[in-house]
């Protein structure tokens, strides 16, 4: 079956999401640093977060209750800044440029934060990736989350695209049997992107 449709998850397929270094930007102290990634970062918040429930203040606030005083700052820092740290993965952007070439449809389906969404235009290095997309859905402004399937539902009956001839990347198996579930083709990346170019034939 043709692919005339490609969905990319964001963190870890298109950008690198890495807290250890997101932390260590701002933060010296090793014991600090720890502390501060494992609080910041916490998916007890970051899900909530994904999933459209919390704010952006409210996130800063409930991590403030679990630091010193004296991170506070630091860790309002890790937060603000975390959208301008992720850093492209090598090769997506051009392998997304072949595959407009092909003249198939590209698509963003993201756990990420109504923040992100609203925001991310003004990062120039994820900007210029993400002008290349033909749609998006972000989870946190839907207020749905993967592995829900509802969620993939909403994309496909959004954009109008054909399960079965739509590709969906995602480095996440969870994610990926819940696509199977519907019907949609996928691929689980492993940041590789040689062997997803070659996956899809584009060399």
């Amino acid at each position: 079956m043709m692919i005339r449709n490609y969905v990319f998850d964001l963190g870890m397929v298109l950008f690198r999401y890495d807290t250890a270094y997101m932390t260590r930007l701002y933060v010296a102290d090793e014991q600090d640093r720890k502390l501060l990634e494992d609080v910041v970062f916490d998916r007890k918040y970051w899900d909530l977060l994904d999933r459209g429930e919390i704010s952006d203040e409210t996130l800063k606030a409930k991590v403030r209750t679990r630091l010193p005083g004296r991170l506070h700052a630091a860790a309002d820092r890790i937060y603000d800044h975390w959208i301008e740290n992720l850093i492209p993965i090598e090769g997506m952007e051009a392998l997304i440029r072949k595959i407009k070439q092909t003249g198939a449809g590209v698509y963003l389906l993201s756990n990420i934060s109504e923040g992100f969404a609203k925001t991310y235009k003004t990062v120039p290095q994820i900007n210029e990736v993400l002008s290349l997309f033909d749609g998006f859905v972000f989870s946190g402004t839907v207020h749905l989350a993967k592995p829900d399937l509802a969620i993939f539902r909403y994309l496909l009956d959004h954009y109008s695209l054909e399960p079965k001839t739509t590709l969906f990347i995602d480095d996440n198996e969870k994610n990926n049997l819940a696509a199977k579930k519907i019907g949609l083709q996928t691929y689980l990346f492993n940041g590789d992107v040689r062997s997803l170019s070659s996956y899809i034939k584009l060399g």
